[in-house]
């Protein structure tokens, strides 16, 4: 396979020093706020991104540990493919999350529904639309019988490096 490089375009600021307790959605860390750091060199960048209430923030899960490509996820106890389940720990450990956007002062990005270690390097930011990303008729395969336990859920630290 072709290799891929990227470079960080900034980095989270957040209270999650490591992955142990850390919030295993967006959408189950309640307001967490935190910060996105871009590099002055991508600032031009943020143009418009304002009049935006939330991001797709894709980011490199730099804590995560070996992958293997069966496993259980945090709210299940049987195993799953990788490709199944969105832990960290896959063959290329990128995250996205989608979060709200508070504000945007300078190269900074105040943000809330973290759910990202600090230091945790962002990779881009997209603008969320929901004409473009929300579905109908979605199917969640086996999150069916599992997704009411997301939100006492945390990180238990099974895939750390």
């Amino acid at each position: 396979m072709k290799e891929i490089k990227y470079e960080a375009i900034g980095e989270v600021r957040s209270s999650f020093k490591e992955p142990e307790g850390t919030p295993i959605q967006p959408t189950s860390s309640g307001t967490e706020e935190g910060k996105i750091i871009l590099g002055q060199k991508y600032k031009k960048g943020l143009k418009d991104l304002e009049g935006f209430s939330h991001l797709i923030i894709l980011y490199h899960c730099h804590k995560a540990g070996e992958y293997s490509l069966q496993t259980k996820p945090f709210m299940e106890d049987e195993k799953h493919g990788v490709f199944s389940i969105r832990a960290p720990s896959r063959p290329n450990s990128i995250g996205l999350s989608v979060v709200k956007l508070d504000r945007i002062e300078d190269n900074i990005l105040f943000i809330k529904n973290v759910d990202m270690l600090d230091s945790t390097p962002v990779i881009d930011i997209k603008p969320y639309v929901p004409q473009f990303d929300d579905r109908e008729n979605v199917k969640i395969g086996w999150l069916e019988d599992n997704i009411e336990k997301l939100s006492e859920t945390e990180d238990d630290g099974r895939f750390s490096g």
